[in-house]
Formats: C-alpha cells, sequence, structure tokens
C-alpha cells in the first residue's frame, strides 16, 4: 500500500486523469456520476467518480486506477491506486458496507465509522472496537493507518471530506462513493458495480445489479393501472422548520414509482427546502399518508414531539410509518444502511403503505406507528 501510495498520490479529487483510458469497460444504465474504462488491450481500469458531491464542480474529480497484471502506473497520473483489487479497506458510511455485502465482499471491511451502528452482522462479529476510526472531523487518525487498509471509502455532502489532507499526510489512498448525489433510487444502486469493480467482483455485482432491476421495474408496473393516489407527507421539523424534498428526489420518484403523490409540489429545485409549521400542519392535514415521521417508534412519540398535530388526518386514521423495522441495539438503522443497495425493497414497503391491496408482502424497512 505504502509503496503505491508515494507513487501515485493518494487521492483524486482534482488530479488530471490518466491519457488512454478511453474504452468503455462498464457504462452505467441509471447513475450519472461514475464511469469504468480501460486502454484498449490493457487489464487496468480506471474508476472516476465525477460528482463526488452536491453541485461539485468539473475539478472535483475522484479518481482510482485498479491495476492488474504487471502493467504500469502511468506517466503523470496522480490518482489513487490500488494493485489487483482492494483487500482491505475503511467505509466512512455503512451504504457502503451494504454495497460490499451484497456482493459477498464485506470480508474486506478492515474499519468503520461508528461501528455500533453497522448493521451487517458479519461485520460486527468480526471487527473489534479498534477498527472504529470515529467521525469526519473527529477522526482517530493513529488507528486508522494501524489497520493498514488499501483505500479508504469516503463520501461527500455539501463538499470534500475533511479528511483528505491528513490521509495525503499518511500516503493512505482514498476514494469517493458518489450514491448520495445520484436523484434515482436504481442510480443509488449501481453504484455497487463501482464497488465491486474495486474489490474484484464486478461481474457479481453486475449480476445482482440487474436483478434489483428486475425486481424494481416489477414493482413500478404492478402499479400501473391503480385508480387512486394517496397523497403523502414526509418528514418532522428539524430546527423549528419543516423540510420538504424536491420534486426531483428519489424519495419523490419512489413514492410515485409506487403509486403515490408528494402533497407538496413547489419545490422544483435541487435539494430540499423549509417550508413553515402552519404550512406543514395544512399538508400534513391533506394527507392520507405520513412517512418518516422521524425516529418514532410509537403514536404517543409522535404527539409527544408534535401535540398540535394530534387531529391531521393521517394521525386521526393511523396511517403514519417510519423506517424503524430494522434497528440495531446500538441505535443503527438498515434503512440507512442496505435501503439504498436494494431500492426494490424500500418500493415494496411504499406499495405495501399506499396500495395495501396489491401486496401480501411484510414491509421489510417500514413499521406502521401505533
Amino acid at each position: 500500500m505504502a509503496m503505491l501510495a508515494c507513487l501515485a498520490g493518494c487521492g483524486g479529487q482534482g488530479s488530471e486523469g490518466p491519457q488512454g483510458f478511453d474504452s468503455i469497460v462498464y457504462s452505467p444504465t441509471h447513475a450519472t456520476g461514475f464511469s469504468i474504462t480501460a486502454v484498449p488491450g490493457q487489464r487496468s481500469v480506471l474508476i472516476t467518480s465525477s460528482s463526488p458531491w452536491q453541485n461539485a464542480d468539473s475539478n472535483a474529480v475522484s479518481r482510482l486506477l485498479v491495476l492488474r497484471g504487471d502493467e504500469d502506473i502511468p506517466s503523470g497520473f496522480s490518482g489513487a491506486v490500488v494493485r489487483d483489487r482492494a483487500r482491505r479497506v475503511v467505509t466512512m458510511s455503512t451504504t457502503q458496507i451494504a454495497m460490499l455485502d451484497a456482493i459477498g465482499a464485506d470480508d474486506i471491511v478492515a474499519g468503520v465509522s461508528g461501528l455500533r451502528f453497522v448493521s451487517d452482522s458479519s461485520v460486527r462479529a468480526r471487527l473489534t472496537d479498534e477498527a472504529d476510526v470515529g467521525y469526519d472531523g473527529n477522526i482517530d487518525y493513529e488507528r486508522l493507518a494501524a489497520l493498514e487498509p488499501d483505500l479508504v471509502l469516503l463520501y461527500g455532502v455539501f463538499g470534500p471530506s475533511q479528511m483528505e489532507s491528513k490521509l495525503d499526510e499518511l500516503g493512505i489512498p482514498y476514494f469517493y462513493i458518489g450514491d448520495y448525489v445520484e436523484s434515482t433510487p436504481l442510480g443509488k444502486s449501481e453504484w455497487t458495480v463501482a464497488v465491486g469493480e474495486i474489490a474484484g467482483k464486478r461481474d457479481s455485482a453486475e449480476r445482482v445489479f440487474r436483478n434489483i432491476v428486475v425486481s424494481y421495474d416489477s414493482l413500478c408496473a404492478s402499479v400501473a393501472a391503480v385508480d387512486s393516489c394517496p397523497r403523502v407527507m414526509v418528514n418532522k421539523p428539524y430546527s423549528g422548520s419543516w423540510f420538504m424534498p424536491s420534486t426531483k428526489s428519489y424519495l419523490v420518484r419512489m413514492i410515485e414509482d409506487a403509486g403515490g403523490m408528494l402533497v407538496y409540489g413547489d419545490n422544483n429545485s435541487g435539494g430540499s427546502i423549509p417550508v413553515d409549521m402552519e404550512t406543514a400542519y395544512l399538508l400534513a392535514d391533506s394527507a392520507d399518508v405520513w412517512i418518516n415521521a422521524g425516529t418514532a417508534t410509537a403514536m404517543d412519540e409522535v404527539l409527544r414531539a408534535l401535540p398540535k398535530f394530534a387531529d391531521v388526518r393521517p394521525m386521526q386514521t393511523g396511517q403514519v410509518f417510519n423506517s424503524i423495522a430494522r434497528m440495531t441495539p446500538g441505535g443503527g438503522n438498515d434503512f440507512y444502511e442496505s435501503g439504498t443497495v436494494y431500492p426494490h425493497r424500500v418500493l415494496g414497503d411504499f406499495i405495501k403503505i399506499f396500495h395495501p391491496e396489491l401486496s401480501r408482502d411484510s414491509m421489510y424497512y417500514y413499521r406502521q406507528l401505533h
């Protein structure tokens, strides 16, 4: 690891891409933020994360070169490099663990951020507290370096990770997994293929993703002819404001794919926007169903937090649902770990909630509050 890091640099943000990697190895069908390319006739591949975080400019590109066989690092390349495949990775998001688990490669997870929040039982059982490197902004870099990772898998929200400069200093390669930025459920899930390439299991990852697409499309087709379209309220207040998602967001896309309709259609921006509590009350009262009402596990918790919402229609009819079915003892939630990888499971839950007459299945991530 150290030798490759010294030869090639560590991160990929803003680095120059190597010449000749213009042969497409994998062309995403739903994701927009990554590509996998190669030099014709060579086995090494270049994975490019072109949108590592929201509103990233054209210079904010993360590149990972996976060298195969006896092929050499191209002259002038300054991105991250692994030889053949990554064998020890530190994941900064639990979603990355779920992607590796989906392709049978979670055994390469050597370190995590927040072990007690991990849902993957095999990773929790295998790793000790020494494998928990902490959180972005408060990382134990001595512990991280002691894990001797081939690669650290980062993620960005509104900008680059604070870890970059220290990882560069330590000579530890890193690469951004940009599923967070994708605006469609299947686009997020398709990043499993990029992770599969990193782990040397792209073929398996492609098969997994193809099956997910088939399942998702089949569920979409099952609600194509429904007559009713329930109105859906989402979220709960944060810092005095109620944030409503963009009509372009993956959540709204999934609500619509499940035969529902968001109660708020005025946000066509690229992100969530706040509405005042009076507006939120009126929206909630016009809804047939309320999902993602914070972390509440029972109706009385919602009532204590929002007593003025006691008489809105979903509260009166009992149509309030949260993704609380797969919680860990440490406070983790598998919805945020594997729900990104398996959007058809989330879609199935939404169909069960919006159109229970169409589904005999039990919900996977969601539960109705009582």
